[in-house]
């Protein structure tokens, strides 16, 4: 329950503070006073979006509060825990709008998020205003309000979680599609790169160590008549060094005895001497293996200019070239694996489409017998809003099936986000009148009292505390007018009402009175809200009969409107 509003410094209100209590609470004023500016203020409060030209002239910035009683084991209350704040506390909302558009939002003291506040409030208030009319126009509101009605609407959130995993399993199985209708020719063309490679069969570092081979082919003769020569230099030739290292180790080796330090260098000699013999050994196994021939130079280039075009066309290295056929084999193992793939996806597909048809085809049973209920509760609430002989139909039409959305659809039946079905709200306000959609044919004041009718159904199962009715007396007057209050009055025995009306036929059911004034003082345009004490309400009752100019007559049938209220 809405318990205190404050509003300071929004629009043509500068400091307005208001206590409000159970029943139902009366707003009335002269045309233009700031009643609207008011709704405005409250629609705010409960989440709607702000805006910097909604900030009094010469003010930096609006402030807008209002406290709200939250009934405990309520969904708010579980709601307000879920987000960290004390439900014993009530619920706290203050939004101050700034003139540079950086506008903050608090809940109970903590800084919050329109959406945080947007949810906690959807369970606390409601404002049945324009708004409420224009959207009663809409037929894609009409399915909600007869689920909400039927207590349907668990029921269409189940549909709606297999609905909602239908979507991504569409599109991804439409995606393997797209993928397996490339694979063949992408198949084709991996599986030549594969067998050209495999064929080549290269090895890592291939083709470095065929540079050099190349290169020593091309000068194996040079090679082998300058080992040649230095085998002749160290060992096989006359004087060969071997031989003239070995004469002088035999030398000091002899004078050695006369003297250990040129022992010493006799052993060192004779090691070196045979380090040159080694050293020749190596050289004749070298010389054994220069390669001479022509032709094993003509095989190695052609090896290499075959390795040259495999790293051309894949990647400029060998070792690219050896990343790029293991990539090869990755994507062919993917490819036999997109069959199991789309077979997974369907049998997902085919789990949600048949947990979906089933949860519409029982929303659409129990659609069409809400909807005869409905129907039926909707003429008798009407009928006592002085429209009897009004005929209202809740017409359910079965949405079709797209040849193209084979899962989008269940025997024939279209599949929506809300089931299959459509809703249209249909009238014939007067006998022998043909029944037509509702937008087609209502008047304001029909409308206005089709929306309390539909306010009144749904309050029986209805778990907002505040309703703030706008505009409900909107094309109306005289004997509709007093049982649109009485209806008020009945509904302010489950909830807060609160309605703003130029009817004193409404006014007087109202537990509670606030007159709201525009006034003009030191150059600026003010607007303040009075709760009315008894003598004040006749006044403002006779006021609603019969203008400023009030007389004695007024002022008697304002009493006896009060007491017939009462």
């Amino acid at each position: 329950m809405l318990q205190e509003l404050s509003i300071r410094n929004f629009a043509i209100i500068e400091d307005l503070n208001i206590r409000f209590s159970g029943g139902l609470t009366i707003l009335s004023g002269e045309t233009g006073a700031g009643k609207s500016i008011i709704i405005n203020a409250v629609n705010l409060l409960l989440g709607s979006r702000a805006s910097a030209s909604l900030i009094r002239s010469g003010a930096e910035s609006a402030e807008l509060e209002a406290l709200f009683d939250v009934t405990d084991g309520s969904e708010v209350a579980r709601m307000m825990r879920e987000q960290g704040y004390d439900p014993g506390e009530g619920l706290l909302v203050r939004r101050i709008i700034s003139s540079n558009d950086r506008h903050r939002i608090y809940i109970n003291g903590r800084l919050s998020t329109m959406q945080v506040l947007a949810e906690l409030t959807s369970r606390l208030a409601s404002i049945s205003g324009q708004h409420a009319h224009q959207g009663l126009l809409k037929e894609e509101e009409h399915l909600f309000i007869l689920d909400q009605f039927g207590d349907l609407l668990p029921l269409r959130a189940e549909y709606s979680r297999w609905y909602g995993q239908l979507l991504p399993l569409i599109r991804e199985e439409r995606e393997l599609l797209q993928r397996q209708a490339r694979q063949g020719e992408q198949t084709e063309l991996l599986r030549f790169q594969q067998q050209e490679i495999e064929t080549c069969a290269p090895e890592p570092g291939e083709d470095a160590e065929l540079e050099k081979e190349r290169l020593r082919l091309k000068n194996g003769a040079d090679l082998y008549q300058t080992v040649q020569l230095c085998v002749d230099g160290l060992y096989s030739g006359e004087g060969a060094v071997y031989e003239q290292l070995g004469h002088l180790a035999k030398e000091l080796g002899r004078i050695g005895r006369l003297d250990d330090f040129l022992a010493e260098r006799a052993g060192e000699l004779s090691e070196v001497t045979y380090r040159i013999e080694d050293m020749a050994a190596q050289l004749r196994d070298y010389l054994k293996k220069v390669d001479l021939d022509p032709q094993r130079l003509e095989v190695v280039e052609q090896r290499l200019d075959t390795l040259n075009r495999l790293k051309r066309k894949y990647g400029g290295a060998l070792d690219d070239v050896l990343a790029h056929a293991a990539g090869i084999t990755d994507q062919l193992q993917d490819f036999d694996a997109l069959d199991d793939a789309i077979a997974k996806v369907r049998a997902a597909l085919s789990e949600a489409h048949a947990q979906a048809c089933r949860a519409a085809a029982d929303l659409s049973a129990r659609r069409s017998e809400v909807a005869r209920r409905l129907s039926k509760n909707v003429e008798k609430e009407l009928t006592a809003l002085k429209m009897d002989g009004t005929r209202f139909v809740v017409a359910l039409q079965t949405l079709q099936a797209t040849d193209d959305a084979p899962y989008l659809s269940a025997d024939g039946r279209g599949l929506t986000e809300s089931g299959s079905d459509r809703a249209v709200f249909m009238m014939a306000p007067n006998v022998g009148e043909a029944i037509k959609p509702l937008a087609a044919i209502a008047s304001g004041g029909e409308l206005s009292r089709v929306v309390l009718a539909l306010k009144a159904i749904l309050a029986r199962s209805d778990a907002l505390e505040t309703v703030v009715f706008d505009e409900v007396d909107a094309g109306i007057g005289g004997g509709v007018a007093d049982m649109v209050g009485k209806k008020l009055a009945a509904l302010a025995s489950r909830h807060q009402i609160l309605c703003i009306t130029h009817l004193p036929q409404i006014a007087k059911y109202g537990d509670h009175h606030f007159r709201i004034v525009k006034s003009v003082a030191d150059g600026r345009t003010r607007t303040t809200i009075t709760p009315l004490e008894p003598e004040e309400r006749v006044a403002e009752i006779a006021r609603m009969l019969g203008g400023e100019q009030m007389t004695a007559t007024t002022l008697q049938h304002a009493r006896e409107m009060l007491s017939q209220g009462r």
